[in-house]
């Protein structure tokens, strides 16, 4: 499910219900959020933001004085998003994360929950991620559970070449623009933080 014909239709019919259908996720989504150690007045993204779980969290983190934009492929998403209140915390803005409508190198820090095997090309959506990104800006790969317990919940095993497992994620990451500095894939989430090198 790579092209935006089927990510649109397959997130859009499920729009309306997705945050009743995991109603728990939002402690998991604040916590994935402090990891990426904002500060007042900084500027964060919340890439293929869905129903923007994590906006409220961004926002707080940030201040009144930073900026919160969440962007997504899906229009239903962004509807529900607004729908919940959370266009009071950020701008939602319909676009696709491998052509971000962002200046380079002018955003602190980049959360991007559930996307990046979604992405027709993971490389160059990484590459778009580390070009609007400042050097020594972070990104938070992330999901409320880890990919074992996902893979478990849709009745499947882990894939051996999943590119969000370490051994591929970190040179992908290296490949793009990023160092890899953490990496958690437990059962009770996964996290990989990464910050934007000097090219």
């Amino acid at each position: 499910m790579r092209g935006h014909a089927a990510v649109r239709a397959f997130f859009g019919a499920r729009a309306a219900t997705w945050d009743t259908k995991f109603p728990d996720d939002t402690p998991a989504y604040e916590a994935g959020v402090a990891q990426l150690d904002l500060r007042a007045g900084e500027s964060a993204v919340d890439v293929g933001c869905g129903t923007g779980r994590a906006l409220p969290a961004l926002r707080a983190a940030v201040g009144p004085d930073g900026t919160v934009i969440g962007t997504d492929l899906t229009p239903q998403m962004l509807r529900t998003a607004a729908e919940a209140g959370r266009n009071v915390c950020a701008l939602l803005v319909e676009a696709d994360a491998a052509r971000l409508p962002l200046a380079s190198a002018t955003q602190d820090a980049l959360f991007a929950a559930g996307l990046v095997h979604h992405l027709a090309d993971p490389a160059a959506g990484l590459r778009e991620f580390a070009r609007v990104t400042r050097a020594g800006g972070r990104l938070a790969l992330f999901h409320p559970i880890g990919r074992a317990a996902l893979a478990a919940r849709r009745g499947h095993s882990l894939s051996p070449d999943d590119i969000r497992a370490e051994p591929h994620l970190r040179p992908l990451l290296a490949a793009n623009g990023w160092e890899l500095t953490s990496y958690e894939d437990t059962a009770a989430r996964y996290l990989a933080i990464a910050v934007r090198t000097t090219d």
